[in-house]
């Protein structure tokens, strides 16, 4: 399965899904990284690992962590080839003064959010959704 390409397509169909907990950003040496941490990412970058994990994983690990923030879940299966479709998503949430971190997955894209800003933009998303049909 290749995902849905049209950006119209995806926007007219998106539903967004709020995902329980709250998720850090973390970076640790690829040696530093306990064996018992269950991320929902991990990158490999030059500078060390980055993680996303539960709030609660980090400070368990008593590992240092950035930007708590919590995870939405756009439930359309985008293709990784699709042009412009985060593109749209983001600019929408900068346009209410909220950054953003996306995160593609195989099937879906996940958004991760400031803490205390996912209703905001839960509705900017429902908004764009209803918009676009």
């Amino acid at each position: 399965m290749t995902g849905e390409l049209n950006i119209d397509v995806l926007l007219k169909s998106l539903k967004a899904e709020l995902v329980d907990g709250v998720y850090v950003f973390v970076t640790l040496a690829d040696d530093a990284i306990p064996p018992n941490l269950t991320p929902r990412m991990m990158f490999r970058e030059a500078e060390g690992t980055t993680l996303i994990l539960e709030q609660e994983q980090a400070d368990a690990a008593g590992i240092d962590y950035a930007f708590p923030c919590r995870m939405i879940t756009l439930d359309v299966h985008s293709s990784l080839e699709a042009v412009g479709f985060m593109a749209r998503i983001a600019t929408e949430l900068a346009k209410a003064g909220m950054g953003v971190n996306p995160v593609a997955g195989f099937y879906h894209d996940h958004l991760f959010v400031p803490e205390g800003r996912e209703q905001n933009a839960l509705e900017i998303l429902a908004k764009l959704a209803a918009q676009s049909k």
